[in-house]
């Protein structure tokens, strides 16, 4: 079989006599595939000749048509079982995916990685109770185990947000994912050695704590603004995707195979994401270079040798007195603060309050649990949607960053306050009530969470660790306090739901106060 690459350049029709290329040949086979890109068009020709006939490699010009490729080397057994005559058709090329831009690549790979990340960070939410009463547990100590993940989450933020910025996201998202999966697969094994316990939960905390920053260096480097909202979304979507799907196989998993098999099975799905990554190209975009031009000082192939003599040089040339010296960073550092602190409480409690205040079984209160993050990932798609239109139609980002995010503060806020009081609302609307609550919480994604590549892309991801070192404060103190809140309390509205509503108010009025898009360029600042 002959194949022939052609490249046009706005040709619209083929002259009469480009046919006398074919003339002397009898064809059996004739297909033809037209595939285009912003470049170019190609055209490829497959034709199975019969009779000797010699091509030369030489490149031929025929009426605007350029021969890039001549390949006679295909054998008369391509040509047998194809009808006689000519039949001209498509060869459609698969995977679907294959001919996607590089950057959906690794935004839809990035965004796996974080659904297999919340579900090792929820796993736990629905074992602890029977981990609870297997090891004799109480309110407190439950509190403490769920808490020591966010130690290590904080530790990391803040240095991975730094080394996403040297070796670029993709290399330390890929050692995140790694090292929280194989932490997680060894809680089983050090499950009655709490100190064992405890370093592995930390653990799953620091590798999950450098994924953020990663995911948002990939994002900043890769999609432009128009197109930011929607990265975001669908990235850190991953995690309400991650948490349904881990709080819909922990049940049955626990209840068939012993709640071990819930850290087994989820810790060998993140070792086979990082497996699976290493498939992943990586190509920067060609509109990268314009669009952010430091990008290009940064290589996320660098290599690990780098000298520590350079990363000293790299950390002091970070602005961090210009970061602390401006406004917007100090709303977003309290604003991550108060939206964590509603987050991860909830994370960690509601299948705990579900099955103990509106008296489910395990199975139940797990499928409750899955209403609020469900309806987040349709919440999601809409926010992101509705934020990237009003920008593109001239709205002021930072005016649409505020909406965003004051959407999603005085939602919960207002469905905390109506499920805490003495109202007599049936435990099912009070179900309904949270679930709409912390759905629509996930106006953040197009607000907080954008605002960092929004003022600096180019230092978006140390900007997301210092805020996400500050969010994470509240999973070590918010979740442990919890637990002792309601060991003294008996109560889940001053324990669980008080603290978050006061946090959820105060973060909108700082928010609305202080908080900017407008581009900063912090190292003339400083």
């Amino acid at each position: 079989m002959a194949k022939f690459a052609f490249t046009t350049e706005n040709i619209c029709c083929f002259p009469r006599h480009t046919n006398s290329l074919f003339n002397n040949t009898s064809l059996k086979h004739r297909q033809l595939l037209i595939f285009s890109s912003k470049q170019r068009s190609q055209l490829r020709v497959f034709s199975a000749i019969r009779g000797k006939e010699s091509v030369t490699e030489t490149e031929s010009v025929i009426t605007g048509l350029r021969v890039d490729e001549l390949d006679n080397s295909a054998s008369a057994s391509d040509a047998e079982g194809q009808e006689e005559g000519g039949e001209v058709g498509f060869d459609w090329n698969w995977p679907p995916w294959k001919n996607l831009p590089q950057r959906y690549k690794l935004i839809g790979t990035t965004s796996l990685a974080f659904v297999v990340c919340n579900m090792d960070k929820v796993n736990l939410s629905v074992a602890i109770i029977p981990m609870s009463h297997q090891f004799g547990w109480n309110s407190s100590t439950a509190g403490l185990v769920q808490s020591s993940f966010f130690w290590g989450y904080a530790l990391s933020q803040l240095p991975g947000g730094w080394l996403a910025k040297i070796f670029g996201g993709r290399k330390v998202l890929e050692i995140g994912v790694l090292t929280w999966s194989l932490a997680t697969a060894l809680v089983p094994v050090l499950a009655g050695f709490m100190p064992g316990l405890v370093l592995s939960r930390i653990l799953v905390g620091i590798g999950e704590g450098v994924s953020p920053s990663a995911a948002t260096d990939l994002i900043a480097r890769s999609i432009p603004l128009e197109e930011r909202s929607r990265a975001v979304a669908f990235v850190f979507g991953g995690l309400s995707v991650g948490s349904v799907t881990g709080l819909l196989l922990a049940p049955p998993l626990i209840q068939n195979f012993g709640w071990e098999a819930v850290f087994y099975i989820f810790g060998i799905l993140g070792i086979a994401w990082f497996l699976g990554f290493q498939f992943v190209k990586e190509e920067q975009p060609s509109f990268v270079a314009d669009l952010i031009p430091w990008s290009r000082t940064i290589s996320s192939k660098k290599s690990l040798n780098t000298s520590l003599k350079d990363l000293d040089a790299s950390l002091k040339d970070v602005p961090w007195k210009a970061f602390f010296q401006t406004r917007a960073v100090w709303a977003m550092i309290y604003t991550h603060f108060c939206g964590s602190w509603g987050h991860y409480t909830c994370l960690s409690w509601l299948p705990t309050y579900f099955s103990e205040e509106l008296n489910l079984n395990l199975t139940e209160a797990a499928w409750v649990s899955v209403l609020p993050p469900l309806a987040s990932i349709f919440v999601t798609t809409i926010a992101s949607q509705l934020a990237d239109n009003l920008i593109a139609n001239g709205v002021e980002t930072t005016t649409v960053r505020k909406i965003c995010q004051t959407i999603a503060f005085l939602s919960p806020a207002v469905c905390m306050t109506l499920s805490s009081l003495d109202l007599g609302i049936p435990p099912w609307e009070i179900v309904g009530i949270l679930t709409g609550g912390l759905a629509l919480s996930s106006f953040a994604l197009s607000g907080l969470y954008c605002t960092h590549q929004d003022i600096s892309p180019e230092y978006a991801s140390i900007l997301l660790g210092i805020t996400n070192t500050v969010g994470a404060v509240p999973g070590i103190v918010g979740v442990a306090l919890t637990g002792s809140l309601l060991d003294s309390t008996h109560s889940w509205s001053l324990s669980l739901f008080a603290p978050s509503i006061f946090f959820y108010l105060t973060g909108t009025i700082v928010w609305l106060a202080f908080a900017s898009s407008k581009p900063q360029s912090f190292s003339k600042i400083d």
